[in-house]
Formats: structure tokens, C-alpha cells, sequence
């Protein structure tokens, strides 16, 4: 049986803790605003790394943390509207992801929320960042190297197919920095090893269907996919068409390669995404974008589908077999 002095303790401890919990229940949940040029379908894995990255730092969706999408399904048009929507909410930190476009819409919609971004070239060059080590302002976020790499992906399409004269070059137009970085390193490339090439337009899946048509029109030797987020969204349709054109070709993502694709060469997306996480986590905990250095992907990978050269009739050169980070037979 409790006692009157030990009930009025109990009592008196308990109402001393009330405004405590009252006040920790009253916390809002911090938000981060997501920014997408695509759709989700086609980014399952990155989305799965991006999460990751947060749970690293402290963050579980849903319990600790809320996160606001915004996709643009492709219509790009339509990010500087949804940008400015994220800001209007006041999220603590937004994850301006897909490359240079969402970056942009970001920067033009807030000078002072933090943004974290993850871009395919680099980002001084675009104006995001003072520099690489000290970005300055309120971005950073990921140099994910895939661009710069457009040229040594046609030097190793050209060692897999080996009689190489004339190659296809498949941009989508609308990522315009995209596509003339693409085409100036594809260019020079071109150029130093007596290749010609003819540059394709798609930005839709249909426009992707005539671009195949007309590579099998002009008889090309090969086919080299540029790395934008469209693309990607589309990756199993790009693969299909390229085997039913029996058309060798480049990706820039082992996705591609791993759906069917012949070769794939670049820096790993889902770890470019989970890095984009950390980022944003750590902000939370109440790191300056300013102090945080830009990211550039350290890890590529050659992944070659050893099963589709074979379909194709090539002879993978047991130097590239020792050369490739990954065969898949």
C-alpha cells in the first residue's frame, strides 16, 4: 500500500514530466522535398538506395522523417512548378535529383532551404557550386560521372564489335547540357579512331520506335545510348528494340546491361542515390550544404552481357573478359 507522502511524490514526479512529453509530442517531423524530372517506375533500386542513405544517418520514412514527391513524368516543364510548391511547404531540405534540370528548377525556386543535387557533369561548369571542395551557398550534392565517360563507352563498344565504321548516337533533345556534352565527347571520340556517327532524336516512346527504324534503315554498325533520366524509365523497351534489331549497343548503367543490354559502362546510379541520401540526412542533423564537399563517383563499372554478344554473333576478346567488372553469362 502506497503511502500519502509516497502517492504526493509520485504525483508531483509524474506532473513534472507531462510538459516534457507534451512538448516532445509537439516536434514537428522534419520533411524533405523530392524532385524528379521522371516518373517512379523506373527507379525502383535508386529510390530503395536513396532511403538507405537517410536510414544510415539516423532516418526511417515514416517514423522520423516525411518525404514530399514531386515527379514531373517527364515533362520537365513542369519543375519549376513544383519546385516552388516544395518551397511554399517549407521543407527542411530538398533532394533535387535526375539530373542538371531539377537542380536548376531548385535553385531558381529558394536561395536558403538546402538543396542537395545529384548531376551527371559538372556542376561548377553549370553555376551550382563556387567549387568542388567548398560549394558555398545552399547546394551540394553528387558529381555522378557519366557524361565525361561518353567517349572511353565508345572506345570499349568499339573493342567489343571490332569492325566498327558507322555507329547511331541516341540522345533526348529536351536535356539539352546533356546531349551537347554527350555529343562533344562522342564527337572528339569519333574523330580520333575515323568513326562516323548519326544522332537520333527521342523523347517519347514512339519517337524511340522510329529511331530504331531508322537505324535499321542506314544499316548501322552499332548503337550508343546517351545516360538521361528519360532513357532510363524506358531502359526494357531500349533493350527489346536492340535485340530485335540484332544492334549492338552501349549503356551507360549496368541496368541496362543487366535487363539484356550487350555492354554497360559508367558509375553506379543506385549508389549516386544512396549518397544523395546521406546528404540529406546529414543536413538534417544540421549540416551547411556550404561545408559539405561535392561528391564524385569514384566507382565504374563494365558489365558484359556475354549471353547477347553471343546472340549478336560477337567474340568477346578474353582481354575485355578480364577488363569487365562483371560478365553476366
Amino acid at each position: 500500500m502506497i503511502g500519502r507522502r509516497e502517492f504526493i511524490t509520485l504525483i508531483g514526479g509524474s506532473a513534472a514530466a507531462w510538459p516534457i512529453a507534451a512538448g516532445a509530442q509537439q516536434q514537428p517531423m522534419p520533411v524533405i522535398g523530392f524532385l524528379h524530372p521522371q516518373s517512379p517506375e523506373g527507379y525502383v533500386e535508386p529510390m530503395r538506395a536513396f532511403r538507405q542513405g537517410l536510414k544510415d544517418v539516423g532516418y526511417v520514412e515514416g517514423e522520423n522523417v516525411g518525404i514530399e514527391y514531386r515527379w514531373a513524368d517527364n515533362q520537365s516543364d513542369r519543375l519549376p512548378a513544383l519546385a516552388a510548391d516544395l518551397v511554399r511547404r517549407r521543407v527542411a531540405v530538398i533532394a533535387a535529383i535526375g539530373g542538371p534540370l531539377s537542380a536548376f528548377a531548385a535553385k531558381a525556386a529558394t536561395t536558403t532551404i538546402p538543396i542537395v543535387f545529384n548531376v551527371g557533369d559538372d556542376p561548377v561548369k553549370h553555376g551550382l557550386v563556387a567549387s568542388l571542395a567548398r560549394p558555398g551557398g545552399n547546394m551540394t550534392g553528387v558529381n555522378f560521372l557519366s557524361i565525361e565517360l561518353a567517349a572511353k563507352r565508345l572506345e570499349l563498344l568499339r573493342d567489343l564489335v571490332g569492325r566498327l565504321a558507322r555507329v547511331a548516337v541516341l540522345v533526348n533533345p529536351i536535356n539539352t547540357t546533356n546531349t551537347e556534352l554527350t555529343l562533344h565527347d562522342v564527337e572528339t571520340a569519333a574523330r580520333s579512331v575515323g568513326l562516323q556517327y548519326r544522332v537520333l532524336n527521342a523523347d517519347t516512346a514512339p519517337e524511340i520506335d522510329s529511331a530504331f527504324a531508322s537505324i535499321g534503315r542506314e544499316r548501322a554498325d552499332a548503337l550508343f545510348v546517351a545516360i538521361t533520366p528519360f532513357f532510363i524509365t524506358r531502359r526494357v523497351q531500349l533493350v527489346q528494340l536492340a535485340a530485335y534489331h540484332r544492334i549492338p549497343t552501349a549503356y551507360g548503367l549496368r541496368d541496362f546491361a543487366e535487363g539484356g543490354g550487350l555492354m554497360s559502362y559508367g558509375a553506379s546510379l543506385s549508389e549516386a542515390y544512396h549518397q544523395v541520401g546521406v546528404y540529406a540526412g546529414r543536413i538534417l542533423k544540421g549540416a551547411k550544404p556550404a561545408d559539405i564537399p561535392v561528391m564524385q563517383s569514384t566507382k565504374l563499372e563494365l558489365v558484359i552481357n556475354h549471353q547477347t554478344a553471343r546472340m549478336l554473333g560477337l567474340t568477346v576478346s578474353d582481354k575485355l573478359l578480364a577488363t569487365a567488372d562483371e560478365v553476366i553469362e
